[in-house]
């Protein structure tokens, strides 16, 4: 599931990035790399639980879905909320800078 959560998600911002490529200047670059990074990773560990496991890896218990769910959901999450940091330091459409030098 983790792997599949994230893989939805790196597709995803990969199609909003493809749409506003020539002028990307909410960074969603940053946010593909991110998804598809975790879904190499992903990846990775799936292979290597498959070696580990054989068939026994095609019929996980509910709860290990569950768990597994809740894991690429918490990853996605992270990758928004490290996404919003970068936008809300770099700033680019000004707007917070615009809000602290504002005369009154």
């Amino acid at each position: 599931m983790t792997l599949l959560i994230t893989v939805f998600a790196a597709v995803f911002s990969t199609a909003v990035w493809y749409k506003h490529a020539p002028e990307s200047k909410m960074h969603t670059g940053l946010l593909c790399w991110m998804y598809w990074g975790a879904s190499l990773m992903w990846l990775v560990d799936a292979i290597a639980e498959y070696a580990e496991l054989k068939a026994a890896y095609f019929t996980p218990t509910a709860e290990q879905m569950r768990n597994d769910a809740f894991l690429g959901l918490s990853v996605v999450a992270l990758g928004l909320v490290i996404w919003i940091a970068v936008l809300l330091i770099k700033d680019p459409k000004g707007v917070i800078r615009a809000q602290l030098f504002r005369k009154k």
